[in-house]
């Protein structure tokens, strides 16, 4: 009895748990950032694990089969870590992530539970919320082309191949809000300009990620615009900043042709019937001579 008391008092004066949870994220670019929800760093497999980063585990959910699994991690920008500017311009799309439980007593007793891809990151007020997806939801992307009639490049990239140095137009900053900003085009817009920018892209300085707009409105002063970002900027720009405005494109073969002269370059199938041929009805004034769906 005095033995087994012994080894009972000796349990009770040890920690209820000495496990930790370590994240390493691991960037496409090869940048490595470790993090822990322990109170101090960590050390172990190579990496630095930072603590006091706002880095906790969220919500989990398992499959069973090949069911794609997604976790959450809680976190907080901080210049020695993750930045907010940095999310906002893409440098951690796609990241993969490492996840571990590690004894903090013996940091070299770690368990390597899982690895994932970083998924959807919502931010917050000085804090992000962002999903980890499985390894096996790489089984749901997408392989291959889709034969739709739109195209699928992007207005600018290597499939595209147009030179956006000509559709590039400087503008100044009247005034700023996380969901409108207000910009004078310099020159001002003419007529053949109208729309060229509704579904362009705004670049808030030099090297900034670009920032995509909702549309094009024309407002006061005369001779301004108000851009509707698809998400509020990592930064308000100053009034009176100067600011880059891209054009973009509605992905149409005729925009394609007649505006960037880049039909040769369109990545669509504009030619191809689809199902509204298909079960379209015979009409009198219709053409059914197996001529092009677009000109």
């Amino acid at each position: 009895m005095k033995t087994l008391s012994a080894a009972f008092r000796e349990r009770l004066n040890q920690p209820a748990t000495t496990l930790a949870s370590a994240w390493r994220l691991t960037r496409r670019d090869g940048a490595v950032f470790g993090f822990t929800d322990h109170d101090e760093d960590l050390r172990f497999a190579g990496t630095l694990f930072r603590a006091r980063t706002g880095w906790t585990a969220g919500e989990g959910e398992a499959a069973r089969g090949l069911g794609a699994g997604t976790e959450a991690v809680d976190g907080g920008f901080s210049d020695e870590a993750i930045r907010e500017s940095d999310v906002e311009r893409g440098l951690f799309d796609g990241a993969s992530i490492e996840s571990f439980r590690v004894d903090w007593r013996e940091p070299d007793h770690h368990v390597l539970m899982e690895v994932a891809d970083l998924g959807e990151v919502t931010r917050g007020a000085g804090s992000f919320r962002a999903e980890l997806r499985g390894l096996a939801a790489r089984l749901d992307r997408p392989r291959g082309r889709t034969y739709r009639r739109r195209c699928d490049a992007v207005l600018g990239d290597a499939r595209c191949k147009v030179d956006l140095a000509r559709w590039t137009r400087s503008a100044e900053v009247l005034d700023a809000a996380d969901d409108e900003i207000t910009v004078r085009p310099v020159p001002a817009f003419s007529r053949d300009e109208e729309g060229l920018f509704a579904q362009g892209r705004l670049l808030l300085g030099e090297g900034a990620e670009p920032l995509p707009l909702r549309g094009l409105l024309e407002g006061a002063p005369p001779g301004a615009v108000r851009l509707f970002p698809h998400r509020p900027p990592a930064r308000l720009p100053a009034e009176g900043e100067r600011v880059a405005l891209v054009a973009g494109c509605d992905r149409a073969y005729a925009t394609c042709r007649e505006r960037f002269g880049n039909g040769v370059n369109f990545r669509g199938f504009p030619h191809l019937p689809g199902a509204d041929a298909a079960l379209g009805v015979a009409k009198s004034d219709g053409r059914h001579d197996g001529s092009p769906v677009v000109p």
